[in-house]
């Protein structure tokens, strides 16, 4: 894909990016292709279509879930910075914290994120549940955000101690869930899960492949 056509299809679906974010997500496009030659960032089959696969799947759920102004973000096993330094390049008002318990993988996320030159974008090398036991010290998120890291119910008993008491956990998920929403939902007896097909105008493989944005929150 072309960065043309990748930024027509974005535009096309409400999500509007200035030539310096454009040029932010080529350089983070050249920047990972590279250094998943020696750190295995993201699957080494998907090389070539980094600019759609990954960086078009992470903002496509910037249409269906609408993040406040300035809200504070994790990531929760970002590997490679997704879907988080895609999405702060798009949304430049968020706090971003990119979160991965693997060091070599973190380590070059970080730089990938200061590489973008954008503030308020940190990255930290921890597991999940040993992060959220600090809560004290790093503070609660409006938003979690995970892609390709487990099960609903997994990623939500790890870091619904860091999550706001109105804030949204956002999965990247694929095929059918029923019974992994079912599961979550026998965990937290107050859970409530909206899914959405990712059915991008000018760009049909994500709704036939059956990738889904899953939105999960508390009831109060």
């Amino acid at each position: 894909m072309e960065l043309t056509e990748f930024w027509t299809i974005l535009s096309a679906n409400g999500i509007i990016l200035e030539v310096e974010q454009l040029k932010l997500i080529e350089r983070y496009v050249q920047e990972l292709t590279y250094w998943n030659e020696r750190v295995n960032l993201i699957s080494r089959n998907d090389t070539q279509n980094i600019l759609e696969n990954h960086i078009l799947h992470s903002l496509s759920l910037l249409k269906y879930v609408g993040i406040p102004q300035k809200a504070r973000c994790i990531d929760v096993g970002t590997g490679g910075g997704l879907p988080g330094i895609p999405i702060k390049i798009a949304r430049t008002d968020l706090f971003m914290t990119l979160l991965d318990s693997i060091k070599k993988k973190i380590k070059i996320t970080e730089m990938l994120a200061k590489h973008t030159g954008l503030r308020n974008i940190t990255a930290v090398c921890m597991r999940a549940e040993d992060f959220a036991r600090q809560k004290n010290n790093f503070g609660r998120f409006d938003v979690v955000f995970s892609r390709a890291v487990g099960k609903i119910g997994t990623v939500i008993a790890w870091t619904k101690d860091i999550l706001k008491p109105d804030g949204l956990f956002v999965f990247l998920k694929g095929g059918n869930l029923d019974e992994e929403k079912e599961s979550a939902k026998k965990m937290f007896k107050n859970l409530l899960i909206d899914e959405y097909i990712i059915d991008l105008v000018g760009y049909e493989k994500f709704k036939k492949d059956e990738k889904k944005v899953v939105v999960c929150k508390f009831q109060n």
